[in-house]
């Protein structure tokens, strides 16, 4: 259990996705943020719990395969990372206009419940099927963790200024760029393996 939460916590990446939630919620007033990210963990919660009890069933329902999770979820975060590179004049490097508030998408997924933890999660049920609580355990251990992390975005907010967000938004932009096309990649690589 304990080697599957640090998998799990290291997957769900909370120091690398702070300074992401920092400069997606730096327009919002800090009461309101804290709202948003606990409905944004609670959202990646549910889908997370979804796809380790029902994933598989999900994906063969669909007639679709973990490669195509990988191939979708690169590209998305790919274009994520983009704009934060590249911020538009009108609003913040997340492309959404300053003051607005995001929802589902880019918070809870694909940055928290991106593919590579939904896959994971997966491929954990399906070799470890009589270890279904053991794991639920571990992945409410590794959610809890990363959602103390993200619930100080203020306080680091704080710390850094907008100066120091905005530098640490290009720098976690360029990290993304990478991460998603290794996702990428990786989904084209077990796509044409399988």
């Amino acid at each position: 259990m304990i080697s599957a939460t640090v998998l799990l916590f290291l997957i769900m990446d909370p120091l690398g996705n702070l300074p992401i939630f920092m400069s997606i919620l730096k327009h919002i007033e800090p009461r309101r943020r804290r709202r948003i990210v606990i409905r944004e963990m609670l959202i990646a919660l549910l889908m997370m719990l979804l796809f380790l009890f029902a994933g598989e069933h999900i994906l063969s329902f669909l007639n679709l395969r973990t490669e195509t999770v990988s191939i979708s979820g690169g590209i998305i975060m790919f274009l994520i990372a983009i704009r934060m590179i590249f911020p538009s004049q009108e609003g913040g490097g997340s492309g959404l206009p300053a003051g607005e508030e995001p929802f589902l998408v880019p918070l809870a997924t694909p940055l928290v419940a991106g593919p590579s933890i939904l896959a994971t999660l997966m491929l954990l049920s399906h070799q470890y099927p009589q270890q279904m609580p053991h794991l639920a355990v571990a992945l409410l251990i590794a959610w809890a963790l990363s959602m103390v992390i993200l619930m100080q975005s203020t306080l680091f907010l704080r710390l850094l200024g907008d100066k120091g967000v905005n530098a640490l938004e290009r720098l976690m932009g360029l990290l993304l760029v990478m991460l998603s096309t290794q996702m990428f990649l990786d989904g084209v690589r077990a796509y044409l393996r399988g």
